[in-house]
């Protein structure tokens, strides 16, 4: 950990510590970072691939990649020192939990901005709610990162302790194993940083800010966007997965089954185990996935007898934007699940009339017509007369035809009933 703390120090020494994201972990969680630097305590990885961003920014990518490869190792050997410690696996077991509230946190806080952003606001209002969703999302994939890293070293400690209690006799067989040990005391940390518990188990000292400099320096000098906190802004995505069709297939590749079969695997554990709240934010996480990943995951799930999972999943996708609503929707129907792509949308335009409207009139100029289509349909299906109606207020000169067009392919008595809640609302037909 002296080494690794050593390492650290000099990392940061090489770097701008007000700006980028070394500003961000001092302004957010001084007391942790002087913990890790004075070898009390290990940040964890995601934190150490963010100031190689900084590190690449400065220096260039091949100077950072050059130091990826010491960075884990170094990181590696001071987590096994860490948790080798007395009481290191009570502590993990406190942190997992404090980590755990972060990302449900983060996954309520993305699933309402998602949702605020759909409705109708200003360019100001619109801005500084896609710099919050950004927010959001990084904390929700750092807060997810860090579970699975917390969840790995319990993992090695539990494995290490049943290997310490339970030697094996000069016959080869392992003698009961010891009595558990129910209360531990429960240390709290700054989640925001590291999770890491203070000396007296007491939580951070400064309140986590959102910082206005919060961007990693160009090799150019130039302040630009970089990293998750940013949600990749300027950056190309990356993929996960590729998905191919032919004749409504949809063939997802290893890693995608794979991905699929572990989170079937922890969700039917979460469920054994009685862990419900565990188990409701990752099926929320999924419900964020890229749509071509769902359908796989809709039949890994019913295979395991986890149906009703699926239909929650489905529930929490229903809050997606409707860009991505409808793109989730056409990616079931493909797969062959149309009546989950159905109800997918029957569930997304219960949302409020006025949202409604408004993403008509986003996708309409944005000449998304087949994702207006879909949403059209599915809102004169759906929603009453008058319900449906109200959506016009957003953009009356464009939605009331459009509202029309579609009640009319639905029949001619929800044709008549949408054009006489209009006139009612004082649109003119």
């Amino acid at each position: 950990m002296g080494e690794f703390a050593s390492y650290l120090d000099g990392l940061l020494a090489r770097l701008d510590q007000g700006a980028g994201w070394s500003g961000v972990f001092w302004r957010r969680d001084p007391d942790g970072m002087r913990a890790c630097l004075d070898g009390r305590e290990v940040p964890p990885w995601d934190v150490l691939e963010a100031l190689l961003e900084d590190l690449a920014g400065v220096y260039g990518p091949a100077a950072a990649s050059a130091e990826r490869e010491r960075a884990r190792a170094l990181h590696a050997a001071a987590l096994t020192a860490c948790d080798a410690r007395p009481g290191a696996r009570d502590a993990l077991a406190g942190r997992l939990e404090d980590m755990l509230r972060e990302l449900r946190g983060a996954a309520e806080r993305h699933a309402e901005l998602s949702r605020l952003l759909s409705a109708p606001a200003s360019a100001e209002e619109a801005e500084a709610l896609r710099l919050d969703l950004a927010w959001a999302d990084d904390d929700h994939r750092r807060a997810a990162a860090r579970c699975a890293e917390l969840r790995a070293r319990l993992a090695a400690s539990e494995r290490g302790r049943e290997s310490a209690r339970a030697p094996q006799d000069d016959s080869g067989a392992r003698p009961p194993a010891a009595a558990p040990a129910a209360p531990r005391r429960r240390r709290r940390g700054s989640a925001r940083f590291a999770g890491l518990a203070d000396e007296d188990g007491a939580g951070p000292a400064v309140a986590p800010q959102a910082p206005a400099a919060a961007v990693a320096p160009a090799a150019d000098g130039r302040g630009t966007p970089r990293g998750a906190r940013f949600a990749g802004a300027g950056e190309p995505p990356r993929q996960v997965a590729r998905e191919a069709g032919a004749s409504g297939d949809r063939v997802a590749d290893a890693a995608v089954r794979e991905e699929v079969g572990l989170v079937v695997e922890r969700l039917a554990r979460l469920r054994s185990e009685g862990r419900t709240g565990e188990a409701h934010v990752l099926l929320v996480e999924a419900a964020r996935w890229p749509a071509g990943r769902l359908p796989p995951l809709a039949d890994a799930l019913h295979r395991a007898g986890l149906g009703a999972d699926w239909a929650t999943l489905l529930w929490e996708a229903a809050s997606l934007p409707a860009e991505r609503l409808v793109e989730t929707a056409d990616a079931l129907a493909a797969a062959g699940r149309d009546g989950d792509g159905r109800q997918l949308l029957r569930q997304g335009v219960a949302r409020p009339a006025e949202q409604i409207g408004a993403a008509l009139l986003h996708l309409d100029g944005a000449g998304r017509h087949r994702e207006v289509r879909a949403l059209l349909d599915a809102c004169v299906r759906v929603r009453t007369a008058e319900e449906a109606a109200r959506c016009a207020a957003a953009g009356p000169r464009r939605l009331v035809p459009l509202l029309l067009e579609a009640a009319l392919a639905v029949s001619a008595e929800r044709h008549w009933d949408l054009l006489h809640a209009l006139r009612v609302a004082g649109h003119a037909t």
